[in-house]
């Protein structure tokens, strides 16, 4: 008789893990920033670089496609599903694959549990780096974002460091 099966020794169940832990870091930040900062304040962390403020965001990033906030709720679960049926294609038999795939996840879903929950219908945003230009009041600005956000393009870019230098295999026949 063998020993019990650890629970996160299936692939699905290591992604999972890490979309649900991304997915509950997400929500307790942006929680956080609702009880304590005030919509479109900003404190200040450290002047001339980081703030952190309370924006909402009914679009996608940089706020494009603003206030198609429904709409880019169903893109986000016809992403999941996609990325869901498709993973096997992206080293998801990988460890630091399944770790990329649990980010993407639980930052989607995260996005996605602010469009719908009841009262928010929008993203919550409160990450702002900036640059302050020297001698002048001007600054260079980067659009607030958030943990989900953070965890999305992580993942995606370890999707893309995986896949970069894979060599593609041969179909079957092939000589």
């Amino acid at each position: 008789m063998s020993a019990a099966e650890p629970i996160f020794s299936k692939p699905n169940r290591r992604i999972a893990a890490l979309a649900l832990c991304v997915l509950i870091c997400d929500q307790i930040t942006k929680w956080l920033v609702l009880q304590n900062i005030d919509r479109d304040d900003e404190i200040t962390v450290i002047p001339g670089f980081f703030n952190l403020t309370y924006r909402v965001n009914t679009g996608a990033a940089w706020s494009r496609f603003t206030g198609h906030n429904y709409a880019l709720a169903a893109i986000a679960i016809a992403a999941l599903v996609v990325l869901y049926l498709t993973r096997r294609h992206f080293s998801s038999h990988r460890l630091l694959g399944q770790f990329a795939f649990g980010l993407i996840f639980g930052g989607i879903i995260g996005n996605l549990t602010d469009r719908l929950l009841p009262g928010r219908h929008a993203v919550v945003d409160f990450l702002h780096f900036y640059m302050a230009r020297r001698g002048t009041s001007d600054f260079y600005d980067f659009p607030a974002f958030n943990v989900a956000d953070s965890a999305i393009c992580v993942g995606v870019a370890l999707i893309f460091l995986l896949n970069w230098k894979e060599e593609p295999k041969p179909a079957t026949g092939e000589t």
